[in-house]
């Protein structure tokens, strides 16, 4: 039987770690942004454009994320062609992006306005009766509470995201778990259980730093906060 070399395997697969790492960080970025606006949408019930939020939010709970991302790697493209938008030269990472955005800030809403609507009322109260604007409301009492509370839905949602872009390699993106299939295609399937057990232990890691990092932010925010 060959020895496996354990070491160059590691190698070749983070070869692919920025690229992952890239599409990870933006589609977070972009997906608080929504978020926080869809989040917005519904606290503040907003005529008209709150339906539509909530039937957005439901079908994207209810349907596999490979579908969506489909949709919009095929669909998307040729529904804007029939309003003469014409996508289709646009790179696939932009594709992956954009789905997991749709995706995660679909989720992110919810945590966002669970961690709004878990502020105590009589502290925004008090907050209005000394004279505070609604912005440094936000600022000064809505937003670090909110913060605090969502902090473990929060880090599950980045984990699933992490988790997530594995399916990038379906419509051609070589990022970690694109990688992990070249080789194995390479090498005919030899060596498939060492493949997938490396890009097992390499997508632990990265989850456990996420989730050590927002135990720590978590211990610092459950100091008492006053107003």
């Amino acid at each position: 039987m060959q020895s496996v070399n354990w070491l160059d395997l590691f190698g070749q697969v983070l070869q692919r770690l920025p690229l992952t790492l890239l599409m990870i960080v933006i589609s977070l970025i972009c997906a608080l942004v929504l978020g926080f606006i869809l989040a917005l949408i519904r606290i503040k019930q907003i005529k008209v454009i709150s339906p539509i939020v909530r039937i957005y939010l439901s079908f994207i709970r209810s349907t596999p994320l490979l579908l969506q991302l489909f949709l919009v790697y095929f669909a998307l493209p040729q529904l804007l062609l029939l309003i003469h938008i014409d996508i289709n030269h646009f790179s696939r990472l932009f594709f992956v992006i954009l789905a997991f955005t749709l995706h995660t800030g679909a989720y992110l809403s919810e945590i966002i306005r669970a961690g709004y609507q878990s502020v105590d009322y009589h502290q925004i109260e008090a907050g209005l009766s000394i004279g505070l604007s609604y912005p440094r409301l936000l600022k000064e009492i809505i937003v670090p509470q909110a913060l605090r509370n969502s902090i473990p839905n929060l880090t599950t949602q980045i984990i699933e995201l992490v988790k997530d872009t594995s399916l990038a390699f379906t419509i051609g993106i070589i990022d970690m778990m694109g990688q992990v299939k070249l080789i194995i295609g390479n090498n005919y399937g030899l060596g498939m259980l060492e493949v997938y057990i490396v890009i097992s232990i390499i997508y632990w890691i990265i989850a456990l730093i996420i989730q050590g990092t927002f135990t720590l932010i978590d211990k610092r925010a459950q100091k008492p906060y006053r107003i």
